[in-house]
């Protein structure tokens, strides 16, 4: 399954709708702040599974503050980050995760790109999509295996 990982769009939808026609996933995961233009994204592409979190802001949110669900026999975890402090420091995060028995932790809040494997648990965060270099992740899980790229928004 080809998975989009996105984070902090900030109202910046084009982005969002040029990586998913770039990359035509099955399931596209944003990691919040400005979880809004997952409505834009829902009405481009209304066969596509969105699956949202909060960011910190999100304000009046339906979206929860994180989202847990397995994927082809992988968990995964994903939240903004904001609540684990990840601009001070992975810790609080990668003990949720860690908790959760995650496979896969996602994170955002940052606005970098980061990649890492901690404790058997593949640690993403896709940077900002809408700010920046304008990155995000694109997963592919497959047989067991997960590989991961982060990619920058060429637009």
């Amino acid at each position: 399954m080809k998975i989009l990982a996105a984070s902090d769009s900030h109202g910046n939808t084009q982005a969002l709708l040029d990586a998913v026609f770039d990359v035509s996933p099955q399931l596209v995961l944003h990691l919040g702040d400005y979880e809004r233009d997952c409505d834009k994204l829902r009405e481009a592409f209304p066969l596509l599974t969105v699956r949202a979190v909060r960011g910190n802001g999100d304000f009046r949110s339906r979206e929860p503050e994180y989202d847990e669900f397995v994927v082809e026999d992988k968990r995964i975890f994903m939240t903004h980050g904001h609540l684990h402090g990840v601009k001070t420091g992975l810790g609080a995060v990668l003990n949720a995760g860690l908790l959760r028995r995650a496979d896969i932790l996602l994170y955002g809040h940052t606005h970098r790109a980061h990649r890492e494997e901690f404790e058997g648990m593949l640690v993403i965060n896709p940077g900002s999509i809408g700010l920046g270099a304008k990155t995000y992740a694109v997963l592919d899980i497959e047989h067991g295996a997960v590989k991961c790229e982060i990619i920058s928004l060429a637009r």
